[in-house]
């Protein structure tokens, strides 16, 4: 991967301060501080967000580090883990990032944890135990196939073993006393 200029800027700024933007808004709904109409526009954010990246994905194919540097790349992937609501875009983005991955212009731990998500999102266990569910009452991970060998998968894309990424994680987000009232929330790119 280079580490030269970006050659679309103009893009990355967009990726940027889209991911930016959603992750705010992510992490007030973590902590539960949004109305219904918040979490509406939370939504209609996402969608648009896809959208966006939908139309780069047309024109330039997986937006990674030559053409948005390192920070656009990870929020291009960022907007394409939160595209939930379009899975089969999110599956598209997938093959692309992945694409992306082998031609050395992206970081392979992204594609796994959106492997993951796509994976869940369509019903299916997930391979790198990346996605997890953030319950009132503590840490839970998606369901995933063949536990018995996640580490060693989890190892050929660059990730800790999982019982040291989970810990980080219910580190980072112990409930505290108002967490009976938490919503369920998935963390994307946590684990």
């Amino acid at each position: 991967m280079r580490t030269d200029e970006p050659q679309r800027p103009d893009l990355a700024r967009e990726l940027i301060a889209r991911a930016h933007a959603s992750a705010a808004h992510r992490a007030k709904r973590v902590r539960d501080q949004l109305d219904a109409v918040q979490l509406g526009q939370g939504r209609h954010t996402d969608h648009a967000n896809s959208n966006v990246l939908r139309r780069i994905l047309a024109e330039h194919d997986w937006p990674g580090h030559r053409l948005v540097g390192v920070s656009g790349a990870r929020a291009a992937w960022r907007i394409a883990l939160h595209s939930d609501d379009a899975p089969g875009f999110q599956r598209a983005a997938t093959r692309l990032l992945e694409r992306a991955v082998q031609s050395n212009d992206a970081l392979v731990h992204h594609w796994a944890h959106l492997h993951d998500r796509t994976l869940i999102n369509t019903g299916q266990d997930q391979e790198y135990g990346t996605q997890l569910l953030l319950r009132a009452d503590g840490i839970e991970l998606c369901p995933l196939r063949a536990p018995a060998s996640v580490d060693a998968r989890r190892a050929t894309v660059g990730l800790p073993p999982l019982a040291i990424a989970l810990k980080a994680v219910r580190r980072r987000y112990t409930p505290d006393s108002s967490a009976d009232e938490a919503p369920t929330v998935v963390l994307a790119g946590a684990a």
